[in-house]
């Protein structure tokens, strides 16, 4: 007959095997599995909020009428994301040109036009004057190609 405390710690040491698994712990005692656990819990939180914080500002900018142009420094070239509540005929032309005029090549992009517009794009300096370019000069030429582009393709105009 097997005891209670024998099971109890059977199931125990098999649930820990368990946690270790899913958090990929390399720990052999039971403290360091939970601290990996409980590093892992708090990885995840933090992933849950950076996704959450981007719904709500994809959904903050599905409202905005004129096109909200953002752009990061990367370690070699731009993360640039542009967004509008409405997706208007050539702004994703227009917003490739300007890259090309500025001498960004894209490296990589993510391009939603359905109702609203959004793209996040990375782009690279096909030259070596990216360091001579910053964030700010890349966001206003960004913003201006919009703009002139949406003056000259005004239906009422």
């Amino acid at each position: 007959m097997v005891s209670r405390e024998y099971k109890r710690d059977s199931s125990l040491r098999e649930k820990f095997q368990l946690l270790r698994s899913i958090t990929s712990s390399s720990a052999e005692s039971e403290t360091s599995i939970i601290v990996d656990a409980s590093k892992y819990i708090k990885k995840l939180k933090q992933k849950v909020e950076k996704i959450n914080n981007e719904t709500m500002s994809e959904q903050y900018f599905c409202h905005l009428t004129e096109p909200m142009v953002t752009v990061e420094i990367l370690e070699k070239g731009f993360m640039i994301k542009v967004m509008s509540g409405k997706n208007e005929t050539g702004l994703l032309v227009c917003v490739l040109e300007a890259f090309e005029h500025l001498g960004l090549e894209v490296v990589e992009a993510r391009v939603s036009c359905m109702d609203s517009f959004s793209l996040h794009a990375i782009g690279s300096s096909n030259n070596d004057d990216c360091g001579s370019m910053d964030a700010e000069s890349v966001k206003q030429a960004v913003a201006v190609a919009i703009r002139t582009r949406s003056g000259s393709h005004d239906p009422k105009g």
